[in-house]
């Protein structure tokens, strides 16, 4: 029987705090592009006979030391839990030094980092720019 060999690597922890000022700035930057690109796109008047979950409205939010955007839902069926809904579509992770992990919401529910180590105008790009990261 072969015997196994054990290493130890240096695995950095990440931060558990954002820093004030890079939350204000990230939040600045990531409504304006909100407002000016991904909204007007996506949230649009209710239809006419509503049968479907459609965008309301879209905004950010933090949580730790994520910042997502999110998406709110009217969810006009008879059957509804709930005349409203959030769900979020894009993640970025604070993970040190002004780089963020730029991550998707995945249909399984689970969040898929894609673009790691970025910094904030680059992932706001991506956000912007790329089909993955919209509602």
């Amino acid at each position: 029987m072969a015997s196994m060999n054990k290493q130890w690597v240096w695995g950095p922890q990440k931060p558990s705090r954002v820093p004030e000022a890079l939350k204000l700035e990230v939040a600045t930057k990531a409504n304006r592009i909100v407002e000016d690109h991904i909204k007007p796109e996506h949230v649009k008047p209710p239809p006419k006979d509503p049968r479907f979950n459609y965008i309301v409205d879209i905004f950010t939010r933090w949580r730790g030391r994520f910042f997502y955007f999110m998406a709110k839902y009217a969810s006009p069926g008879p059957n509804r839990i709930a005349p409203f809904f959030e769900d979020g579509f894009a993640r970025l992770e604070f993970v040190g030094n002004d780089r963020f992990d730029l991550a998707y919401h995945r249909h399984t529910g689970q969040w898929w980092t894609t673009f790691p180590e970025l910094t904030l105008d680059e992932a706001l790009e991506l956000i912007k720019d790329g089909d993955l990261f919209q509602p």
